[in-house]
């Protein structure tokens, strides 16, 4: 028996639709990136982009459990010397810009260099309910369903 391998004509994209509100980030950004990576489906090949492509609408409405709105913290660097900024994921997540906490948590749970940059383009994340991707017609999701713990009560 041998070892099977995707072949690029043989991999078949699905567009999936998920709800972030009332989620919990952490949840929803595991669920993102393995369905990204297309570890969900039988044909998974680690070396080849075999995942879905995904829209999430209403992130803004995601939940951080805990004190973490408050204590998490994320750095990032200008490129000068002393450049190190730092900001919290509350003022993030309430701010002009909501979707970048769910972009980022997805980001760093899938593997870094080229394939995880190819995965990471396959996300779409809106901070309200609206999305353009109505032509690709996307099957909603419901993560809430999956597992209790997906969402505060």
């Amino acid at each position: 028996m041998s070892t099977y391998s995707a072949k690029l004509s043989e991999i078949k994209k699905n567009w999936v639709l998920i709800d972030g509100d009332g989620l919990i980030v952490g949840r929803l950004a595991s669920l993102v990136a393995m369905r990204l990576r297309g570890k969900h489906k039988p044909e998974f090949t680690p070396h080849m982009d075999c995942g879905d492509n995904i829209v999430i609408v209403n992130a803004g409405k995601v939940v951080l459990t805990g004190d973490k709105v408050n204590k998490k913290i994320f750095y990032y660097h200008t490129g000068y010397p002393g450049g190190i900024k730092e900001r919290v994921v509350g003022k993030i997540l309430y701010g002009k810009h909501p979707e970048r906490v769910v972009e980022k948590a997805v980001q760093r749970m899938l593997p870094k260099g080229p394939l995880g940059k190819k995965q990471l383009s396959n996300l779409y994340v809106y901070a309200g309910p609206e999305h353009r991707h109505a032509a690709q017609q996307p099957k909603p999701l419901d993560v809430k369903t999956l597992n209790v713990k997906n969402s505060r009560r």
